[in-house]
């Protein structure tokens, strides 16, 4: 699995500075929550996270969320990703993801604070305090990993991605150990960009994250 995950990340610095927020996705507003009918009372599943989440340079209708809810139809899947997000903008957010009252949440953030040099306690700081007020509102969380590029250092990453395995294992919540697994450094299933995946490996972005939430459902 590491091996492919600096193939991504080499990709990603050649296409452009790390530290540059991506633009918000359409109709993606961090202050605003998902609009979803009053009438629809099955249980809510929420993506919440960045770009990966969001689903930024997909067509409507293939960002991972909208294919999870074609294979959980007896659960409301609700997209509250929104690109460019670091885990302090998902932290600012998490009173609007309560407010939708979910069943479970996949929390999916890091990246951008690894890219742009956040330091690694922060990051752990706003994932423990996400998962914290997830769990008092009695939501299960499913925590979604990613690592870093080969130029932070092994000692570097080994400690960001040791954050995912701690807090997995502190809070006993399931963790997706990498989002993109089978995904990065394939070109076939990549955007040009080379960090974000087309449609077809994002429906296998999907079948990883089912993995890991079916036992929930």
């Amino acid at each position: 699995m590491k091996k492919l995950w600096p193939l991504l990340f080499a990709l990603l610095f050649a296409c452009g500075k790390p530290d540059e927020p991506q633009p918000v996705a359409p109709g993606k507003d961090r202050k605003v929550a998902a609009v979803r009918p009053n009438d629809d009372h099955r249980p809510v599943i929420v993506c919440f996270g960045d770009s990966l989440t969001a689903g930024f340079g997909l067509d409507p209708g293939q960002a991972y969320p909208e294919i999870l809810q074609r294979d959980v139809p007896r659960y409301q899947v609700v997209n509250m990703g929104v690109s460019g997000d670091t885990s302090q903008d998902g932290l600012e957010r998490l009173q609007i993801v309560i407010l939708e009252k979910p069943a479970i949440v996949i929390v999916e953030f890091g990246a951008n604070d690894g890219l742009r040099g956040h330091p690694i306690s922060s990051t752990e700081a706003n994932l423990r305090q996400m998962i914290e007020g997830l769990q008092k509102a009695g939501a299960k969380v499913v925590l979604a990993g990613i690592t870093l590029p080969p130029n932070y250092g092994p000692d570097y990453i080994r400690k960001f991605e040791g954050v995912y395995k701690a807090l997995a294992a502190e809070f006993k919540v399931p963790l997706i150990p990498f989002l993109l697994e089978g995904v990065a450094g394939h070109p076939n299933l990549m955007q040009k960009d080379g960090l974000h995946p087309n449609a077809e490996g994002t429906r296998i972005v999907a079948v990883n994250v089912m993995r890991t939430l079916e036992p929930l459902l």
